[in-house]
């Protein structure tokens, strides 16, 4: 690249990652507050991820050709350190989905697993299918063998109650509590991108005990990068607690 062209390479760069950075923050301020969809906001988020991988590109490209100095060199590195940063943090975040299935329904019981009721009703889950995708059983039991019914040793009406406080504890938001039925099902927000996950807990008798059973489904996206699972694996935790 000759010396002339350096600058110019340089100032292309650094706006690359600088427009990358503004849009990778802009996507998350849409979705958090509301302005857009969560996965508006996420792929928007992504764009500007996709922008600062170029600026580091291209400020790398420029940092090498004026290595023996010259105009543009710190325009070149700032776009290194911008996109690098924003490159990173987009790296450090789908790192928690490496090796796990691109599915987005868990449940400690891919054989019987409870159903939703309260979440098929709401708006934003009109016209989507709520069962839980058969073929997502063998994947499921591949990456989350951990997962299985919980068994309590308490009768049902204080499995049900010790179940409701439970995701009360966990900050979930309850919306069936159907004691009768043993039926419970809440939501849970994600904090950045507002991502809303459904949940459904089923309570039942078993072996003079109850057993619970738990499943967690994303609105959005085809994989979860395991944070259904987590969700169970949580609630399990403290469910099981003394």
């Amino acid at each position: 690249m000759s010396s002339e062209r350096s600058p110019i390479a340089a100032t292309i760069a650094a706006f690359a990652a600088g427009a990358g950075l503004v849009t990778t923050l802009a996507g998350v301020v849409i979705a958090h507050f509301d302005v857009a969809t969560p996965f508006t906001g996420f792929r928007v988020f992504l764009l500007g991820g996709l922008a600062s991988l170029v600026g580091l590109v291209a400020g790398l490209i420029g940092a090498w050709a004026t290595r023996r100095g010259g105009a543009g060199r710190d325009r070149a590195w700032f776009a290194v350190a911008v996109g690098a940063l924003v490159v990173a943090a987009i790296v450090a975040g789908a790192s928690a989905g490496r090796g796990l299935p691109r599915i987005n329904d868990i449940t400690t019981n891919p054989d019987d697993p409870p159903s939703f009721e309260a979440a098929a009703r709401q708006a934003p889950n009109q016209g989507r299918e709520m069962r839980y995708p058969a073929d997502f059983a063998a994947q499921q039991r591949a990456a989350y063998a951990d997962l299985a019914p919980i068994a309590l040793d308490l009768p049902p009406v204080d499995a049900f109650e010790r179940a409701r406080r439970t995701a009360e504890s966990l900050g979930w938001e309850i919306t069936l509590s159907d004691p009768r039925r043993g039926l419970i099902e809440a939501r849970e927000v994600s904090s950045l991108f507002h991502f809303v996950d459904d949940i459904a807990i089923r309570v039942r008798e078993h072996n003079g005990g109850s057993v619970v059973d738990v499943r967690s489904k994303s609105r959005d996206g085809q994989g979860d990068l395991g944070a259904n699972a987590r969700r169970i694996r949580a609630f399990a935790a403290e469910l099981k607690a003394p």
